[in-house]
């Protein structure tokens, strides 16, 4: 199987953009989606031989997840089960034979790092108790925009970025303690050098020259790590300030 995760930074946007095109190259068995901003009912999309599921924000225009699958879930369901996280629509699981596939959009410490407390305190800790307790049933995929780079690698320029949102020590640790709960970090599993990045700023010439940052990754259970057979990170796809990702399970 193979699946394919995108922030989209608005999902009319994106359509607008390519969107479609790109599926129908593509091909992939599963989408997952970030910050479609969007309502069900605000978007016209179709999708031979795919079908589509939400998780919308209360707030309109704001966030929310969607996961578009060729095979039909055994179930799907929004949210992390904790009303102060589930308003933003940032989480949706589908759960297919083997594993649960789990699309998130991690929240943003802000500019000022005025969310950053919730971030590390709040939803970095309910997350993955979320996916370790679905972990005790069936191995667990999950992918997104994580809203953090974990080493001075996945960024182009560390060093100005320190302590910024996005690269403070406290993102950073809450992401070694997904690897810590045994979840493999796929991209790495195959590259380990620098310069492989999934978000760049909108300022001139800054994606062209490469001046990003990887916010976007795919991880799975340990136990799956013997399925792995590809990671990759589309950076030639464009519709949004993120590029798609990719994994290949056998």
């Amino acid at each position: 199987m193979r699946l394919v995760s995108w922030n989209v930074n608005g999902l009319r946007a994106c359509i607008s953009k390519g969107f479609v095109d790109f599926v129908g190259r593509d091909q992939a068995d599963v989408y997952c989606l970030q910050e479609v901003r969007a309502l069900p009912e605000q978007v016209e999309l179709t999708l031979p031989g795919y079908t589509m599921y939400w998780n919308p924000a209360l707030k309109r225009g704001y966030s929310g997840t969607a996961i578009i699958s060729r095979q039909t879930p055994l179930h799907v369901f929004p949210g992390l089960g904790l009303a102060e996280h589930d308003t933003e629509g940032r989480v949706l699981t589908a759960e297919f034979m083997d594993y649960f596939v789990v699309t998130v959009y991690t929240p943003n410490a802000q500019r000022e790092l005025t969310r950053l407390d919730y971030r590390q305190n709040q939803w970095d800790r309910d997350f993955l108790k979320f996916v370790r307790k679905l972990e005790k049933k069936k191995p667990v995929v999950f992918c997104g925009d994580l809203n953090v780079s974990h080493r001075e690698i996945d960024l182009a320029n560390p060093r100005s970025n320190r302590g910024n949102a996005g690269f403070t020590d406290e993102e950073r640790l809450g992401f070694d303690n997904l690897l810590k709960a045994g979840f493999v970090d796929t991209f790495r599993e195959f590259e380990s050098g620098g310069g492989h990045y999934t978000w760049w700023s909108n300022r001139k010439g800054v994606r062209e020259r490469n001046i990003g940052w990887r916010l976007d990754y795919f991880l799975i259970s340990g136990a799956l790590r013997p399925r792995l057979v590809s990671a990759g990170i589309l950076a030639e796809v464009l519709g949004s300030d993120h590029c798609p990702i990719s994994v290949e399970l056998d």
